[in-house]
């Protein structure tokens, strides 16, 4: 029988309440779910990577069917050095959808092993994103309602 192992890119910078939300959700789909950090070297991170592997373990703690790494490259590559058959993407909006179907489509026809498997946010978080976390934060706003307990900055 074959591990059911997932992988859900992303930069994670920060791990949001939605990422939580989207992952806790997935985790039972799977043997073992790993949280892809990917790196970017021509992207500046506004959270050095192991303070956000650190997140990541610490709001996962007990949830031993989750790890996170990081890697560099395609996330097909990466899929295949995890020997993993599924990479796990959360939709918002229909723009979401859009987007990250091209880059489905594209993984399919690099990797055809692959599936690409679709969460949508729920409605509570489906607003959050790290993107707009960041521009709270970089403005000295309070973003502690859009994050876990565990992300503190």
């Amino acid at each position: 029988m074959s591990n059911r192992i997932c992988l859900f890119p992303g930069s994670f910078d920060p791990l949001t309440l939605g990422h939580v939300n989207i992952i806790e959700r997935a985790v039972g789909l799977f043997d073992k779910l790993v949280i892809g950090i990917g790196t970017n070297s021509s992207k500046q991170a506004m959270f050095p990577l192991e303070q956000r592997k650190e997140w990541i373990r610490n709001v996962f703690i007990n949830e031993p069917k989750v790890e996170v790494q990081s890697y560099e490259g395609l996330t097909i590559d990466f899929c295949r050095k995890l020997n993993a058959r599924y990479i796990l993407r959360g939709i918002r909006y229909v723009s979401d959808f859009e987007y990250e179907r091209a880059i489905a489509d594209m993984n399919h026809s690099l990797a055809p092993e692959l599936e690409t498997i679709f969460l949508t946010s729920s409605a509570l978080h489906a607003t959050i994103s790290s993107t707009l976390v960041r521009d709270v934060i970089r403005n000295h706003g309070d973003a502690r309602q859009f994050l876990p307990t565990e992300v503190r900055y």
